[in-house]
Formats: structure tokens, C-alpha cells, sequence
């Protein structure tokens, strides 16, 4: 009598996985990778190891969309089974196509981003789940939804918080409402709550990130939802206030990402001035003449946000601004690249990075007339980087003698050789670090995760050189 064989039941399927680009598209990583977990999928730490693999993909400009479509690459030829989701998904190719597809026409399936059904469908589809008689009688939580908080890609002590999806601005060097869409902002009362499991989670530092933070309720005309049945409007000042409040019992940071310098952030100032929210904004400012603004159809014109920003400092003295700026623009003259040194200087900007002007496929600053040649483009931010850290240089130079409170982002052996951690002045990955020398108790530990007060000793290029107390 034959044998007669049957598929494995138990075995667990494994996906492996690769996240690419902004916190934004890592915010929906996590999406991707709670849902997977609360339906009995495993992760795989390499590609081999794998049933199939996803790929989280950043088409913003040529060097992400090169990354991404090599690492497809490199899954398919060590796996072969590939799923993509994220912005590159949503990017055409030169002839109307799917890039991706075009690019890899071997891939599963293709989807754009903030994709979490789509994905799971492909997932499905490819790599059946394991039945679960428990979980197959419960409705899906996130079906529909942005979700609750999951599976965190970032340390234990900090998270992104994505408070919508998508932007209605349609400046000429962008392509993200062509991938991301328009805005949608997600319903406050979810935010608020998934704010709160992040810090009841051990979250002690929420980073709050979207394409646009300062137009949250515009699409829905700032209606009120609610949040533990008491109501509260779909605007920023109210979901920052509230987060304020939230944190505050939990003794933790919130920090705000990819604020426009609108009219309406100026009451937010209030609640960074009483310690509610870090007095720290991330305004992606881009340039400070009007001319160059109007021909990236900026919504802000620079004379007002020199303005703004000083008047921000006479309400919150501690505020630190950080930004981006792009030299080189199409059209871009030797005046007006003086006009942005001059802003930055004027302005003080603490913390600016700077990118040389790119041409980005679909983008309509590509049709203006004055394009500048590469090496100009590449002096400009060169230029623009020697004002920029020398400004921050004399800004970091200022908090020497200060005590501040650190979180500790790593601490060998229990800090006794030091650490590094991070101010209320620096963003994860982006900005600067405290460097934590030996503290001067013996009895004194640093641990991850853990706030310290330090003593600031002096600076080391970008960074702060401190000392435990």
C-alpha cells in the first residue's frame, strides 16, 4: 500500500522583510508586520530563509528609487518570491507603465503604499495562512483602519506616530501626492489611542510624522471626534495638547515632524513654552526667497517665516528648528542663493540639511526654464553646508555649562565607560547625539530608555560631549 503524503499543517510560514525610505513608510512596515504576527506568520532574518519576501520600497528620488529596485533585485535572486509595496509601487514607468513591474516583471504583486489589505491579499494569495479556529472568528481590527499600535521597527523607547496619509500641496519638485495621494487625516479618537499603547508600551519618546502636521483636519474640515467618549476637534492645536496630555503621567517626549510654518502653528508655541510638547519643530522650509518659493509653489513666502520663527523664540526661548533646504533650484540666481545664506544665518536655523537640486522623474519643476549644471548645483550645497554648520556649530557651542535631560539611546555595561543619548534638541538618526561620558558617582547607571541629567562639557562636531549627574 502507497504512502499516501499530505502538506505540513504545522509548519509556520515565514516572510521576510525589508523597510525603505521615511518613518512614514516605516510606520506602515509596522502595520504590515503587526497584521502578519496576529495571523500566525513568522519573520525571516534573511532572504533565503524566507517562503517570500516583502519589500517596503521609497520612490521619492533617483537614489532611494535605485536602492529599492536593487534590493528587489537582490531578493529575487536569493529568494525569488517577491512582494512590493510602498511609494515606488505607485511610480510610473516611461511609458505609462508599473516601474517596478517593468523593472522586475517577475514579482508577485505590486502595490502602492499605506497598502496594509492589498499586501495581506498578495500574502494570501502566494503564501496561504495557517488556520487558526481562534482567530479565524474575530474580525480584523485594522481592516479598513490605520490600526493600533503593533510592532514596533524602532527601539523599545521611541515610536512614530503617522497622524494622516498623503498631502494636497503640489510643489513643483515633488512627486509624493502622485504616490501618497491627497491628505487623509486618520480619525483623532485612533491617534489618541494608539498614542497611549505606545506609551504604556514603554514608548518615552513619540515622534509625530505626515506629510503635512500642520494641515491635520483640513480634509475633514476639523470635525469633532472623540477620545475615552469626551469630544475633541481634528485639528493640530487639539491632538497636540491632547498627546501633551497623554505623555505627561508616562513622563515622556513629544516631538513634532514636517510642521508647515502655517499662521495656526503659532498656538502650539504656548504648549512648547510650558513644557507639554518638546520645543522642537521639523519645518521643511525648502528656501527663503519669494521668487524660488513661487516657482516651487511653496505654500509660505520666506519674509513671513523669518518672522514667524522670530516670534516663536520670544514666546518659547528653548525652541530648536530644524530643516531642509534644496540649492541649485531651476532658475535659482547668485542673488537669491545669497538671499538663503543670509536666512539661515539670520534665522539661526539649529539644525538644516540640504540637498543639491535632483531632477525627479514626473516631477514639473523638471519643465522650468534655468536649469543649472550639476557642479553649480553641488558648490551651492557646499556652500550652504559651511553657513549652515557653522551656525549650529555656534548654537551648540551656546549650552556648554548647561544641565539637560538626556534620554539614553545606548549605555554598554550599565554606562559605566558612558554612552550616547539624545536632547530635546536632537531627532533619532537625524540630528545630533549626546555623547555620555563616565559618570562621576560609581552608584550612578545609565540604562536604554532611561532619562539622565548631564552636565554639557563641550561639543564634538555635531554632537554634545556630557556628563552624568
Amino acid at each position: 500500500m502507497s504512502e499516501v503524503l499530505s502538506p505540513d499543517i504545522t509548519r509556520i510560514p515565514k516572510v521576510g522583510f525589508v523597510s525603505l525610505g521615511c518613518p512614514k513608510a516605516l510606520t506602515d512596515s509596522e502595520l504590515i508586520l503587526t497584521q502578519l504576527s496576529a495571523e500566525g506568520y513568522q519573520t525571516s532574518k534573511t532572504f533565503e530563509g524566507a517562503d517570500l519576501v516583502i519589500v517596503n520600497t521609497c520612490g521619492f528620488i533617483d537614489d532611494a528609487v535605485k536602492e529599492s529596485l536593487d534590493t528587489i533585485g537582490e531578493a529575487l535572486a536569493e529568494n525569488g518570491r517577491v512582494i512590493v509595496t510602498g511609494c515606488l509601487g505607485a511610480k510610473a514607468g516611461v511609458d505609462g507603465g508599473n516601474l517596478v513591474r517593468q523593472m522586475h516583471p517577475s514579482v508577485l504583486a505590486v502595490t502602492g503604499p499605506h497598502a496594509t489589505q492589498e499586501v495581506m491579499d498578495a500574502v494570501h494569495a502566494n503564501l496561504p495562512r495557517p488556520h487558526d479556529p481562534f482567530f479565524d472568528l474575530v474580525p480584523n481590527p485594522r481592516e479598513g483602519t490605520f490600526g493600533i499600535a503593533g510592532i514596533k521597527l524602532t527601539p523599545r523607547h521611541y515610536a512614530y506616530l503617522k497622524i494622516s496619509e498623503g498631502c494636497n500641496h503640489r510643489c513643483t519638485f515633488c512627486i509624493i501626492p502622485s504616490m501618497r495621494g491627497d491628505l487623509v487625516s486618520r480619525p483623532i479618537g485612533d491617534v489618541l489611542k494608539d498614542a497611549r499603547a505606545l506609551f504604556e508600551g514603554g514608548v518615552k519618546e513619540l515622534l509625530v510624522v505626515s506629510q503635512d502636521t500642520s494641515a491635520y483636519g483640513v480634509d475633514v474640515k476639523y470635525r469633532t471626534g472623540f477620545y475615552e467618549g469626551k469630544p475633541i476637534r481634528t485639528r493640530m492645536l487639539d491632538l497636540v495638547q491632547a498627546l501633551g496630555e497623554i505623555a505627561e503621567p508616562f513622563g515622556a517626549w513629544v516631538r513634532l515632524h514636517y510642521v508647515y510654518p502655517y499662521p495656526s502653528v503659532d498656538e502650539v508655541i504656548p504648549l512648547m513654552a510650558t513644557g507639554k510638547v518638546l520645543p522642537y519643530l521639523d519645518v521643511p522650509l525648502q528656501h527663503s526667497h519669494p521668487d524660488v518659493l513661487r516657482r516651487m509653489k511653496r505654500p509660505a513666502s520666506g519674509e513671513k517665516n523669518l518672522e514667524r520663527i522670530q516670534r516663536w523664540r520670544e514666546v518659547c526661548p528653548p525652541l530648536v528648528v530644524r530643516s531642509t533646504f534644496i540649492a541649485g533650484f531651476p532658475g535659482e540666481t547668485e542673488e537669491e542663493f545669497q538671499h538663503l545664506l543670509d536666512f539661515v544665518r539670520e534665522a539661526r536655523i539649529d539644525r538644516a540639511g540640504c540637498f543639491a537640486y535632483s531632477p525627479v522623474n514626473g516631477a514639473a519643476a523638471n519643465e522650468l526654464p534655468g536649469m543649472l549644471p550639476q557642479e553649480v548645483r553641488e558648490e551651492r550645497r557646499a556652500r550652504f553646508m559651511a553657513v549652515a554648520e557653522a551656525v549650529s556649530a555656534d548654537k551648540l557651542r551656546g549650552r556648554i555649562g548647561a544641565t539637560m535631560q538626556v534620554l539614553v539611546d545606548s549605555a554598554p555595561a550599565l554606562g559605566r565607560k558612558g554612552g550616547v543619548g539624545r536632547s530635546y534638541a536632537d531627532a533619532p538618526e537625524i540630528d545630533g547625539t549626546v555623547k555620555l561620558m563616565p559618570p562621576e558617582k560609581i552608584s550612578k547607571q545609565l540604562r536604554v530608555g532611561d532619562f539622565t541629567q548631564a552636565r554639557i562639557v563641550g561639543t564634538q562636531g555635531h554632537d554634545l560631549v556630557a556628563v552624568p549627574v
